[in-house]
């Protein structure tokens, strides 16, 4: 391959990263410069996430996000991606209706946005099914258990799943059962890694964890987590890697002072004519 050339990560590369005991990186982005970023560090997968809901537009939980938002967003992502897997994630209610308005709204991902996956949570029997017909469609499917936000009334709060051995068995039982419906990878979300492990080891296809431990054949974090593009609350799993937050305001307040202390703009930083005649017109124009 050429040195110059991109190599574009595909459903069966990471298939392949698994079989040869490979890492694979995933991280979420919800626009343009983010995405290119991200792309550019060769990172291997890019989640449009329904995160955006929290981290972008500003919502409690993900529940309130709809695929109009979903779309919007991963258009912007994909116009800057040249690398990654790119990733639409299935918004709650996208996917709870009817197999059909799934497929309707999962084929929006790929031929309005260009994404090239979409990720659905849960593995019910009917999520099964959809997952079955997704495939059917020719539309990669991820699938997401352990912790699903999109449960958050039902389960009432962001916590640990599967420490109870009823609970771990039945977590392993849906990877199986996902598996077997045809998903190509799956986020295992907020379980114990011991959990992790067993779940991983026991699937052929790639397990990618958040909150999960390192036993998974992958890690995916929210890119304002690892960035600290928020002063909030992190979960326990979250290592920040930067202080964007700190930094962005620090250089904001240094811009307030500038502009009130009359240092901004400085001569460096504005325009110049050259010519004194140009000069003299505007002068004379204003004693007249």
């Amino acid at each position: 391959m050429p040195e110059n050339k991109i190599q574009k990560i595909t459903v069966p590369l990471l298939q392949e990263k698994k079989k040869r005991g490979k890492k694979i990186v995933a991280l979420t982005s919800y626009d343009f410069p983010v995405a290119k970023i991200v792309d550019e560090t060769g990172i291997d997968i890019i989640l449009v996430g329904d995160s955006l809901g929290m981290v972008v537009l500003g919502y409690e939980n993900t529940i309130p996000v709809n695929m109009d938002d979903m779309i919007h967003h991963a258009k912007a992502v994909v116009r800057a991606t040249k690398r990654a897997l790119v990733i639409g994630d299935m918004p709650y209610m996208s996917f709870h209706l009817s197999t059909e308005k799934a497929i309707l709204n999962a084929s929006r991902f790929l031929k309005e946005a260009g994404a090239e996956a979409v990720k659905i949570e849960g593995a019910t029997e009917k999520r099964l099914k959809i997952v079955e017909a997704l495939r059917e469609a020719e539309i990669p499917v991820m699938g997401h258990i352990g912790l699903t936000p999109q449960s958050i009334y039902n389960i009432g709060r962001f916590k640990v799943k599967g420490k109870e051995t009823d609970e771990a068995k039945k977590i392993l039982k849906d990877a199986l059962n996902l598996e077997k419906a045809g998903v190509f990878s799956l986020i295992l979300e907020s379980i114990p890694m011991e959990l992790a492990r067993i779940v991983t080891e026991e699937l052929n296809i790639p397990t990618i964890g958040i909150g999960a431990g390192p036993y998974c054949d992958g890690q995916i974090l929210v890119f304002h987590d690892l960035v600290g593009f928020s002063n909030g609350y992190f979960p326990k799993y979250v290592k920040k890697y930067a202080d964007l937050y700190e930094i962005i305001t620090r250089a904001i307040k240094s811009y307030i002072e500038d502009v009130k202390e009359g240092n901004f703009p400085d001569d460096d930083h504005s325009y110049h004519i050259k010519e004194n005649k140009v000069l003299e017109k505007l002068i004379k124009r204003k004693i007249k």
